[in-house]
């Protein structure tokens, strides 16, 4: 198992990066400029967003990163070797600040502004979109900018 671990972390900080770096220009710019526009605009483009973003690339990124941070936590508590607890508290990082707060908070907003309509969706949208997903997108970005900090060290030291 050890021999693997160098490579599961490398794929996990790609993987963490690739959702840091997806997650940093939603809440720098994207959900900036979709809040400059009509409500109904705004959200006919998220709506549309959040569709396109559901292939098989961004699965791959998503839910292989949580999978190798699970992978990672495991062999930390097998292994115990230097090094390892980084790659696991990174692992740590991404599932709970990344791929559950996703699972838990954006997705449910996400859903909710879909089956929205009109007046509706105007005031989920101002009320709830654009503050509680927004905040929540910032959690997402330092979780997994943190959990990409943690397998770099992790890796260093291994």
């Amino acid at each position: 198992m050890a021999a693997f671990v160098p490579g599961l972390a490398f794929a996990a900080a790609i993987g963490s990066g690739l959702m840091a770096g997806l997650f940093f220009v939603f809440s720098v710019c994207v959900m900036r400029a979709l809040s400059r526009l009509p409500a109904e605009q705004g959200i006919a483009a998220m709506n549309a967003i959040n569709v396109a973003i559901q292939n098989p690339l961004f699965l791959v990124a998503f839910m292989g990163t949580a999978i190798l941070g699970l992978a990672l936590i495991v062999a930390a508590f097998i292994m115990g070797e230097r090094g390892s607890y980084l790659l696991a508290a990174g692992g740590l990082a991404y599932l709970v600040g990344t791929f559950l707060v996703t699972v838990i908070f954006n997705v449910p907003l996400n859903d909710a502004l879909a089956a929205a309509r009109g007046e509706a969706a105007a005031a989920l949208w101002q009320q709830r979109y654009l503050t509680d997903w927004v905040r929540w997108n910032h959690v997402r970005t330092i979780a997994s900018i943190g959990a990409l900090a943690l397998f770099v060290l992790g890796l260093a030291r291994s």
